[in-house]
């Protein structure tokens, strides 16, 4: 992940990490390493899973998943995608989007968010950022409506759909049997997969190059060995077992978070040992926080 990411994120990881060093959804507090060792963390470059991203659409709204659909088709023909891939992966600048305020009265597009999964959506001052929310934007200017972004915890955001109080869910969402009860899913317009996030010192996994070997180590890993994970989403699957996204899960402690940068940061103070969650944010969060070392 090219540097600038890690720049445009320190600002909005920062409030998150001083509020929520050791802050796991059950409250533990920091009781690791002094925050003084500048301890970093490290990515291993091992796809562990293969998933698929698109969009939850509000089943009652079948024009506008054909809406969405063919917008997807036409971003990808005439490069546009690219050129919003492009922002986050190969060094162009983002474009902030801004939400307007909800108003039934007027004709809104309202889209469901988690804003914590930088680089498909995270803040920046109040407005909000990412690839999923730049296509957001176009989305809603293609459709001739106005814009309003709701955030809110990532394993509401099908939820909300699914109770017709969003249009559609835009949220890094892997798609998954049990998302369908509640969206109908767009075509997908990203390949995504699950990585580990070690402390830089640990070697464990060093010399391992492909996801069975990794599985199987992690499969050997009893209950005192706690990994952290950012709450619903396929890495708290990953870790707890899923019979839809077809993981047998691990015998070590699930930790769940509210995102994935408290997780990492809990990693670093000594209070979990790993970190699941998707390649794209794992790479976003590790360079922003050891940035901030």
């Amino acid at each position: 992940m090219k540097k600038l990411l890690a720049v445009v994120l320190t600002a909005a990881l920062t409030v998150g990490m001083l509020a929520g060093c050791g802050g796991s959804d059950n409250g533990g507090s920091s009781s690791g390493s002094d925050a003084g060792s500048a301890k970093t963390a490290k990515v291993i470059d091992v796809d562990l899973t293969s998933e698929e991203y698109a969009f939850g659409v509000d089943k009652s709204q079948p024009e506008l998943l054909e809406q969405v659909n063919a917008f997807i088709a036409k971003i990808q023909e005439d490069g546009t995608l690219d050129e919003i891939f492009d922002k986050y992966f190969g060094g162009g600048e983002p474009t902030p989007v801004e939400s307007a305020a909800l108003d039934e009265s007027k004709d809104q597009l309202v889209v469901a968010t988690n804003a914590a999964f930088e680089p498909f959506e995270y803040m920046e001052g109040e407005n909000y950022v990412g690839i999923d929310m730049e296509i957001a934007a176009l989305l809603a200017e293609e459709l001739g409506q106005e814009l309003v972004i709701q955030n809110m915890d990532f394993d509401a955001v099908c939820l909300s759909v699914g109770q017709q109080k969003c249009d559609i869910a835009m949220a890094g969402l892997t798609v998954s049997d049990e998302r369908k009860e509640y969206v109908t899913f767009s075509d997908t317009y990203y390949q995504a997969s699950q990585r580990l996030i070690v402390p830089s010192d640990d070697t464990t996994f060093d010399d391992m190059t492909d996801a069975d070997s990794i599985a199987a180590a992690l499969g050997e890993l009893d209950s005192s060995v706690k990994i952290g994970v950012q709450q619903g989403t396929t890495g708290n699957s990953y870790v707890e077992g899923s019979e839809d996204l077809g993981f047998p899960g691990l015998e070590a402690t699930c930790q769940t978070y509210k995102s994935g940068s408290l997780a990492v940061q809990d990693m670093l103070n000594g209070n979990i040992d790993y970190v699941i969650i998707d390649a794209a944010p794992a790479a976003a969060i590790t360079a922003a926080i050891n940035e901030m070392q």
